[in-house]
């Protein structure tokens, strides 16, 4: 008892040190590869035309073949073929001018023909790779390269819905036959940061080629995971559905089989699947060998034949990749900052509205890009936050959205009033057909421009002079050293004048008559 107690507290030590400062054991080497099964974004399924949606009801979205009733029989969809090459391309693989399909044979609810249509034998691509740079990568070393076994198609399966209450399981066939790439890389992963940089590299990669939603919590894309530390037994870690199952599974994984080996219990690391719980992986079945899937080629599909001239026409094709297009938002004339440039990567719609909206304003002002980031990303993006409305950026078309700030820079209106103006025009339906100019008018935010630039100077300087009168603590606060109270004297000129006069303004002529007091 007591040597279990100690062996129990020596394992939690290392299970909470790796929720925290987690480190790999130099004596203990990490190795591992992963699989991501990617679902493509077509119209239609596999090999069947049943259309591939979402969220429907159960068993509505079917066909003879999705089932597996006897007779029915599959047709390539060649639009999963296309986005297939599409992904083997970017991720710089050799392509097979031949491929060809093949049954993996095994009995689960799930799979209602007894088999998976996969390529086992001849996939559609090998040989890949994909690098992480330190530079947009949150790795420690400079660049890593990791490769890439292979990337092959295959059928997804059916759904298993548990119903613990009456202890029985639905079966929703809608996702069965949605089509799918698996791609397997080598065991290149030397610790967990690779691991999480890959997987979002990915993501980002199919998302911006609209290969796939890129989303790993819808299911979108699911990850196995393959460990082995030391060189023993290799564990599999099935269907982990987010950045942190990922990396939370590896911890656990790495740690028990450390512990194992110090124990001298390596003979308990087996070649095996393990599931993963949400606090611990658990052993759901020895490792099936490739024999035991008993794989024969598909007799009821031809083999895919590509003219060599495909691949040149598919690289033509696919736009800028992400780290290209990272590299020259960082960079001049847009100066944003990575997690922005990020944002827009996996944001495409946004990304274009951002391109407009630079356009729309620099090709008057040059020196404007700031205000062009500065009133996308956080006064647009914050007033649908603040109204807790979902980004939808046909409420302000870039045209419009660049007339307010250019109505801005040329001082025709308030920054704070255009604030206010944002916030009527997204939120209130009438306001959409309206022009900035109408707008500015009929909510009377337009700064004045009946009065002479004397006049308007005079008028500011009286509205300074009468707030430095009424708070004589603050202002002695300003002269001791506390500048930041200065901002509470321009809020007060701003609302005296409904924010139509620049805050700027207020506050350099405050500190300019706070300075002669």
């Amino acid at each position: 008892m007591v040597v279990l107690k100690r062996l129990f507290h020596s394992s939690s030590n290392l299970l909470l040190a790796s929720k925290h400062t987690f480190q790999l054991d130099p004596n203990y080497k990490f190795k591992c590869g992963i699989e991501i099964h990617t679902q493509l974004k077509t119209k239609y399924k596999l090999f069947s035309l049943s259309k591939t949606s979402f969220n429907e009801s159960p068993n509505t979205n079917i066909s003879y073949f999705d089932i597996g009733l006897p007779g029915s029989q599959p047709k390539l969809n060649p639009e999963a073929l296309l986005l297939a090459l599409k992904a083997a391309v970017a991720l710089d693989c050799d392509i097979s001018l031949q491929s060809k399909f093949d049954r993996k044979h095994y009995f689960y609810p799930d799979q209602p023909l007894g088999y998976q249509i996969t390529q086992f034998y001849h996939p559609l691509a090998k040989e890949g790779r994909l690098e992480l740079d330190k530079k947009f990568d949150d790795i420690r070393q400079d660049s890593k390269i990791i490769g890439i076994e292979q990337i092959q198609i295959e059928q997804d399966t059916g759904k298993l819905n548990y119903n613990k209450v009456d202890n029985i399981i639905n079966i929703d066939y809608n996702r069965s036959n949605t089509p799918l790439i698996e791609l397997v890389t080598k065991p290149d992963f030397e610790d967990l940061l690779q691991v999480r940089a890959f997987v979002k590299k990915y993501q980002s990669l199919v998302r911006h080629l609209n290969i796939c939603t890129g989303d790993l919590e819808t299911g979108a894309i699911r990850v196995d995971v393959n460990i082995s530390v030391n060189g023993f037994p290799r564990i599999e870690i099935k269907n982990l559905s987010s950045h942190s199952e990922i990396q939370d599974a590896l911890k656990y994984e790495y740690t028990r089989q450390v512990s194992l080996i110090k124990q001298g219990k390596q003979n308990e690391i087996v070649q095996e699947t393990r599931g993963w719980d949400g606090d611990k992986t658990t052993s759901l079945r020895l490792k099936e060998n490739s024999v035991e899937y008993r794989y024969l080629p598909d007799a009821e599909l031809p083999m895919v034949n590509l003219d060599e001239s495909i691949i040149n026409d598919v690289k033509q094709s696919l736009s800028e990749f992400p780290e290209q297009i990272l590299s020259k938002l960082i960079n001049q004339p847009f100066n944003l900052e990575l997690k922005y440039a990020r944002f827009f990567i996996d944001n495409p719609v946004v990304l274009q509205y951002y391109y407009d909206l630079y356009d729309i304003v620099t090709i008057k002002n040059k020196e404007s890009v700031n205000m062009v980031n500065n009133w996308l990303l956080h006064e647009l993006i914050g007033v649908f936050t603040k109204l807790d409305l979902k980004l939808d950026l046909d409420r302000i078309p870039a045209s419009k959205l660049g007339d307010l700030i250019m109505f801005i820079t040329s001082k025709q209106i308030s920054t704070t009033s255009a604030r206010l103006l944002l916030m009527q025009m997204i939120e209130n339906k009438d306001n959409f057909d309206k022009s900035v100019s109408e707008l500015i008018e009929l909510y009377d935010l337009g700064v004045p421009t009946d009065i002479s630039p004397q006049e308007f100077d005079e008028a500011v300087e009286e509205i300074c002079h009468g707030i430095i009168s009424d708070n004589a603590d603050v202002v002695e606060k300003i002269k001791h050293g506390q500048k930041k109270s200065i901002k509470y004297l321009v809020g007060l000129a701003m609302r005296e004048t409904q924010g139509k006069v620049n805050a700027k303004t207020f506050e350099d002529k405050l500190q300019e008559i706070i300075n002669t007091l």
